[in-house]
């Protein structure tokens, strides 16, 4: 991962500045293809993969990757020291630039799997964890987490878990800036009902200053993020980077001192066919499958829903993706939307 500069001749040393959060069923290789063709730099990352999908499952299903996608980071879900080992050193073999372990998602399923959110009560489970994974890699061992769970919110508790951590030689947190509670809300509740304490990231920063803290949850706009950069190293954006994928365009010259974006909402949709293409050429992927992620291309746009509607249409699954291309970008009244 390489640093950049900004517009203000500011080194940029962390590759975690920005970066688009790992979300279940949606950032998969295909939706992060997507995203790379809009920003060269941003931190891309895969869904939560359980360390026992990795040694008891399809590793090839679970793995696989675009070569365009770095820098890519795979996320972890498990608890045992052993298996973490095991499968961040897959992650390592298959060319992945950094493992990130959950220890924020609060769902039932990773509740009954002894990690997760929950994990946040056992920092030296999570500690000895870290350990293991980095005894066996060489590239970044880092910890995605919540700044409480249930009804703790006292500081002190994500301050010594940061500390246990810590010491083991994790030296990069992404903060979900709410709590997790374990009993009563579902994951979804759990990404809107706590509330947000930004507050809470920020003091982590000031009293962790030599270790990298990137702040992650509610954040939609570019003036949420350039607040809080002036607190934090980096922000990992979730939905709405999902939902408004063209916000993605502008990260590269606002973020990474690059030049200002030339691409156009048509060119990434001809990019896309053509992965598409590629896809059911080399895998035997339908191009239903990866259009999903990119409904929320024209987002705001003239046209935008009845382009949407051609591309979710399940009745134009038998046409190639460059037929459906064609019908999607031709508005009614013949005009072609930008």
């Amino acid at each position: 991962m390489n640093s950049s500069t900004n517009a203000n001749n500011q080194a940029i040393t962390s590759p975690w500045r920005m970066s688009v959060a790992p979300m279940l069923d949606w950032t998969d290789r295909h939706c992060r293809y997507l995203h790379r063709l809009l920003s060269q730099h941003t931190l891309l990352y895969t869904e939560m993969i359980t360390t026992g999908a990795l040694l008891h499952g399809d590793v090839p299903r679970h793995l696989r990757f675009n070569q365009e996608e770095h820098p890519l980071a795979l996320q972890l879900g498990g608890s045992e020291p052993a298996d973490l080992a095991k499968a961040a050193k897959m992650g390592q073999d298959w060319g992945y630039d950094e493992i990130n372990l959950n220890c924020g998602c609060p769902s039932e399923r990773v509740q009954r799997g002894a990690f997760g959110a929950c994990l946040m009560r056992e920092a030296d489970l999570v500690a000895d964890g870290v350990k293991a994974m980095r005894d066996v890699v060489d590239i970044a061992v880092t910890v995605k987490h919540r700044i409480g769970i249930d009804k703790i919110e006292t500081y002190d508790f994500v301050r010594d878990f940061v500390g246990t951590v810590a010491d083991a030689g994790c030296n990069v947190f992404i903060v979900h800036a709410r709590n997790a509670w374990l009993q009563g809300l579902s994951p979804k509740e759990n990404r809107d009902i706590p509330p947000l304490r930004y507050d809470v990231v920020a003091q982590l920063k000031r009293d962790f200053p030599h270790l990298t803290i990137a702040i992650n949850g509610g954040i939609k706009t570019d003036d949420v993020v350039q607040e809080q950069l002036q607190q934090v190293d980096g922000v990992m954006i979730g939905r709405e980077a999902y939902h408004n994928p063209w916000w993605l365009s502008r990260w590269d010259e606002l973020y990474f001192g690059g030049a200002p974006s030339q691409l156009t909402h048509a060119g990434v949709e001809q990019a896309m066919v053509a992965y598409m293409e590629r896809e059911a050429r080399e895998h035997g992927t339908h191009w239903y499958a990866i259009a999903r992620h990119m409904l929320g291309l024209r987002h705001g746009l003239p046209g935008a829903r009845r382009w949407r509607q051609v591309w979710s249409d399940h009745r134009l699954k038998h046409l190639p993706a460059s037929e459906v291309a064609a019908i999607a970008s031709t508005r009614p009244d013949g005009a072609v939307p930008e």
